[in-house]
């Protein structure tokens, strides 16, 4: 008896946006890591002191329900449980005197902390 796994992955252009800034930057990394089989992973998870905190990092993994969004070479992808949370978030890249890094702005939130690390 042999046992056939399959993954339901949806690839959408819609939901979960990425800034040009913030690709480019996604590119770089990636391309500093020398890996072009990693996607940004964004996820909601519990936590944080409104409720929800978002992690991003890089994934070689395609998980059962994933969503990827392409933007040009780099792919977003989101779990099953994310992408409600995310669908109509933008994520760009800010490298100010204040601030250096990904920001997201999601309007599903809310609500959010005073520090900008957690939502509901």
């Amino acid at each position: 008896m042999s046992t056939e796994t399959t993954t339901d992955i949806t690839i959408q252009t819609a939901g979960i946006a990425l800034t040009d800034v913030a690709a480019t930057k996604v590119a770089a990394l990636l391309a500093q890591e020398g890996r072009d089989d990693l996607s940004l992973r964004v996820a909601v998870q519990p936590g944080g002191c409104s409720g929800l905190r978002y992690q991003l990092y890089f994934d070689d993994r395609a998980l059962d329900g994933d969503t990827i969004s392409e933007f040009g070479a780099v792919k977003v992808v989101t779990d099953k449980m994310s992408t409600p949370y995310l669908m109509g978030a933008s994520i760009d890249f800010v490298d100010t005197i204040e601030k250096q890094g990904f920001t997201i702005d999601n309007p599903n939130a809310q609500g959010s902390c005073a520090c900008g690390d957690s939502f509901n």
